[in-house]
């Protein structure tokens, strides 16, 4: 066992033995959280590239339900988030932070069940395999894998409802995979060359070229693209940054050549049908760093006008995986559209 599984396992077992896990209501959860420094395992740097690490989470529940994060969203205030784990559950929560502004915990943390057009809630990945999550004015959008589809939420009351509507995915059904589906959805800004549109990205769903399958299913530049495949990378998550690029978290999980992690930015001008995007590459991980099993992703513009990052990890309920968020703050952000500075 690695020295992060170690300190991993020893987290769970320190708040067990020492009870540290408080008394809480029914749906609410117990997270503890172990604040992380550095992103190179044993290094102070905290640049690399356009990207300044600002510090980041391990986090352990005694609730079982706990972790197999897919995709997370923040709010407005950049506190109070919305996830979906991939057992077909929400969850709901706020970060706190240190006097330092550094990520420290997680409060108010509940995890509920999903429900489908139906209204009926399924625990597992048969049903509700969510693995993408967006915020479009007042819906929530999650895209599910295996049973292929988008399905729309209202928001407020997201929790208690069924899913009351469907987006075509305009990707044909050949091309995913069961288990390497839409696992990206993302809204592009209104002031952005899509105007607001809806994007999806598979995770391994390939086209006729080899390449990753995506599509943006509304707005003005309506219909399919194609990112650019590039080694055993899969996508697991996009978010669309102030300007309209978009952002695309890949994630390596194999025997053969271990945990990896990149992230690529793609002009918002390259976004349109008939395309094929690769991007510039801002970051990559690998055993080396604090990362596990990458699969969320979000991006914010915080008080003082920089744009911050935040990624999440699923740990498949495995003790010998960790659920992680990291925050990173973007330096060379261009300047926003519509600005007139």
């Amino acid at each position: 066992m690695t020295g992060k599984r170690l300190c991993h396992a020893a987290l769970i077992a320190l708040c067990i033995a020492t009870g540290a896990w408080p008394a809480w209501a029914d749906g609410e959860v117990p997270v503890i959280s172990r604040q992380i420094s550095d992103f190179r395992i044993g290094s102070a740097e905290t640049k690399f590239g356009s990207l300044e690490f600002l510090g980041g989470l391990e986090m352990v529940s005694s609730k079982a339900l706990f972790g197999s994060l897919s995709s997370i969203r923040f709010r407005q205030d950049q506190k109070h988030f919305v996830g979906v784990l991939d057992t077909g559950q929400w969850l709901t929560g706020t970060i706190e932070r240190d006097v330092k502004s550094r990520l420290s915990g997680l409060s108010d943390v509940e995890i509920m069940p999903m429900k489908n057009g139906s209204g009926r809630s399924f625990e597992g990945k048969g049903h509700m395999d969510a693995e993408g999550l967006a915020f479009d004015g007042d819906r929530i959008l999650v895209s599910f894998e295996q049973d292929h589809r988008v399905d729309v939420y209202p928001d407020p009351g997201f929790v208690e409802s069924r899913a009351i509507g469907t987006l075509p995915i305009l990707i044909p059904r050949k091309m995913l995979k069961d288990n390497r589906g839409l696992e990206t959805i993302t809204v592009a800004p209104a002031s952005s060359p899509l105007k607001g549109g809806v994007v999806v990205v598979s995770e391994r769903g390939l086209d006729s070229d080899g390449n990753r399958a995506a599509a943006i299913l509304s707005g003005p530049l309506k219909g399919r693209f194609s990112v650019a495949r590039d080694g055993s990378f899969d996508v697991t998550d996009g978010a669309f940054l102030p300007n309209g690029d978009l952002l695309l978290l890949e994630r390596r999980f194999n025997m053969a050549e271990g945990i990896g992690m990149r992230l690529r930015r793609i002009k918002s001008a390259d976004i349109r049908p008939g395309a094929v995007v690769e991007g510039e590459l801002l970051l990559e991980g690998n055993f080396n760093s604090q990362i596990d099993n990458m699969e969320g992703l979000d991006a914010f513009q915080a008080a003082d006008g920089t744009t911050h990052i935040i990624l999440v990890s699923d740990d498949n309920h495995s003790i010998l995986q960790r659920n992680l968020m990291l925050e990173f703050r973007l330096y060379d952000e261009p300047q926003l559209l519509g600005s007139s500075d």
